[in-house]
């Protein structure tokens, strides 16, 4: 049998190597916070130095240890979540043969070729997290993760592992059982009473799902010979537990940890609730300093929300106290917590109960517990807004990469989708939204992360640049700050940026862009703007240039231009499809600016007085010294 997953979980992330040569390689992962600390064996034959302040981490510090990597293994290994190492992988599996536990405590260990190509994760693939970790690399690296697994050279998902990906933790069972008996073909049935269901869309759940499956509806402990179980309570079978409940919780000052942890323990165990489905812990603004509550969130690896008096009171409970709300201005904290914890649609799933203190212990203490209407546990998710570029893969960027290798689910227009689909692997959800909703795209992406996933949510070009970022965060800012999940903006390559690459140079002065879309701005607004371009000489980006519905924007847009004095042989970069098999880029004036031509997929870019135009490309003068502005 394995061991139930827990709140608390090693932490650091070594990297190391077997010579000098590794260390590039190492600094480019602890750059990109994919390893915490880098390990060399001493070699001064070779010029390095075993001072860690010869070479510090990106961050400036000394993150850097020369030491033996045996006795280094030895000592870390017990506490380590991953170890990354840049060698062969014969020697280092010499390194850690020593070492190996089991499956369930050993951390993950990625072995890397020293040019970075491929990475293979060699040990704790699943349990330790090794292939998601050698998957992230890869995207970061540009390389590719080299997967044995076989789960994962299948195309198929890994039972004892894929939940984490949904925001759930692993309960009991014979996990090994259960995933070699699905090796072997055998049908697996599935229950699903709680949790995000979309997780049986996955490419890779097709193999699964394709045998007996019990209803969803059912109480987990009435689906006779069922193997698999996603659900809140404890029971048979092997379980996955998302994160729906929430543990509200009040208690007199100074109040004792094993109070507190006797009373949660006995209530979920009354309740037959698996602790591995507590999201988090909730109670009053006055309670924020409790150390009791505060040691039992980190020893259970739960997060604590407290919520000022005013909106505990506003919260219909069915056990208010008038002697509660003398003393703290509100009638109830544990009911009325647990259930703004648990967010839109929550229902108690216990009242509230009381613990007195036993001898040796000091106070007293409220619980009650809450079901969230769908998973919710915000302070897990995350939310990447990511710009896949102008089309080609080639050209979207390492982070980017990253991000869309770490998301579970990736949310966007078709269109965008389509162009990052060659990276998208079958246990990772594509979620399709159509080109006018990005609202709803952007309230779907985040409801997913307010579920506790990692989601991607994909803009072309520049996330930030006309994409869904500011619509997004705008979203996200709505949010109690106790309900954002987090948030990362990932640069893209813009359209402005590879039409002026594949134009020459010219944006090496001032310039703007601006939308001739009035479906969000009044075209008043989007003349001003045009006119104040025109005055001040910008070089000028019109993006969403022309469409069948909006036919005459951009010949007036030119008649702004003219009349503010740009001269009628400015030049004027016509890019179209950039990025994609299609591309075309021609050079026009913009007297003679072919209007016809232009549609969606096109950027236009136009030259101030002083761009000009040799040999097939474009050019503004910067202002060096030497170059005469006009």
């Amino acid at each position: 049998m394995s061991i139930p997953e827990t709140g608390q979980s090693p932490t650091l992330r070594w990297g190391f190597g077997l010579g000098a040569a590794s260390l590039p390689l190492l600094r480019r992962l602890l750059a990109a916070n994919l390893i915490d600390r880098i390990a060399l064996p001493p070699q001064p034959g070779e010029g390095l130095s075993a001072n860690p302040e010869d070479h510090p981490s990106a961050s400036g510090t000394s993150d850097w240890t020369a030491c033996s990597l045996g006795e280094l293994l030895a000592s870390e290994w017990p506490r380590s979540q991953a170890f990354v190492a840049v060698g062969a992988c014969g020697a280092v599996t010499r390194l850690i043969a020593p070492l190996l536990g089991g499956k369930t405590s050993d951390p993950a260990v990625v072995v890397l070729d020293p040019n970075g190509r491929y990475a293979i994760p060699l040990l704790g693939g699943h349990a330790g997290g090794a292939e998601a970790l050698s998957q992230r690399i890869a995207a970061a690296l540009g390389g590719e993760a080299v997967l044995t697994g076989a789960s994962s050279g299948g195309g198929r998902l890994a039972l004892d592992s894929f939940g984490r990906a949904w925001g759930w933790r692993r309960g009991s069972g014979d996990w090994d059982a259960l995933m070699k008996g699905f090796a072997r073909g055998e049908p697996i049935a599935v229950t699903q009473p709680a949790g995000n269901g979309r997780w049986r869309q996955l490419d890779a759940a097709q193999a699964l799902l394709s045998g007996p499956e019990s209803p969803g509806q059912a109480h987990p402990q009435e689906a006779a010979g069922a193997q698999l179980v996603v659900a809140a309570e404890r029971g048979d079978g092997c379980r996955w537990h998302p994160p729906c409940l929430w543990l509200g919780m009040g208690c007199e000052r100074n109040t004792s940890l094993s109070l507190l942890e006797r009373l949660v323990d006995g209530a979920l165990a009354d309740q037959g609730l698996a602790a591995e489905a507590v999201a988090g812990l909730a109670s009053a603004e006055r309670k924020a300093d409790e150390p009791a509550l505060l040691q039992l969130a980190e020893r259970r690896g739960w997060s604590l929300r407290c919520f000022a008096a005013d909106a505990l009171n506003a919260v219909a409970v069915p056990n208010p106290s008038a002697a509660v709300a003398a003393e703290l201005g509100t009638a109830s904290v544990a009911e009325a917590a647990a259930l703004l914890a648990a967010g839109p649609g929550a229902q108690l799933r216990l009242e509230k109960r009381i613990e007195r203190s036993q001898p040796g212990e000091l106070g007293a203490a409220t619980l009650a517990i809450a079901g969230a209407a769908s998973q919710w546990a915000p302070q897990r998710g995350q939310l990447h807004l990511i710009g896949s570029g102008p089309g080609s893969l080639e050209l979207l960027t390492p982070d980017a990469r990253r991000a869309l290798a770490e998301s579970s689910v990736w949310v966007g227009y078709g269109l965008y989708l389509d162009l990052l689909e060659p990276l998208r692997r079958p246990d990772q959800l594509r979620s399709d939204g159509q080109l006018t909703q990005e609202r709803e795209r952007c309230r779907e992406a985040l409801d997913l992360a307010c579920q506790g996933l990692t989601v991607a949510l994909i803009s072309s070009g520049d996330s930030g640049i006309y994409g869904m970022a500011g619509l997004a965060l705008e979203q996200w800012m709505a949010l109690e700050a106790g309900d954002r999940p987090g948030f990362t903006v990932h640069p893209g390559i813009s359209a402005l940026q590879l039409a002026a690459a594949r134009a020459g140079a010219p944006l090496m002065h001032d310039f703007c862009t601006v939308s001739l879309s009035d479906r969000l701005t009044p075209w008043a607004v989007i003349e001003r703007r045009l006119r104040a371009a025109a005055a001040g000489d910008f070089v000028v980006a019109l993006y969403n240039p022309r469409s069948r519905g909006r036919d005459w924007q951009l010949g007036r847009a030119r008649e702004l231009l003219l009349e503010g004095g740009r001269p009628a042989q400015t030049p004027v970069v016509l890019a179209r499809q950039l990025g994609r098999p299609e591309e075309q880029v021609s050079l026009h004036t913009l007297g003679d600016l072919p209007l016809e031509q232009v549609d969606m997929l096109t950027l236009v870019l136009i030259g101030n007085a002083s761009s000009r135009v040799a040999g097939g490309r474009m050019v503004t003068p910067r202002g060096y010294p030497g170059a005469e502005l006009a």
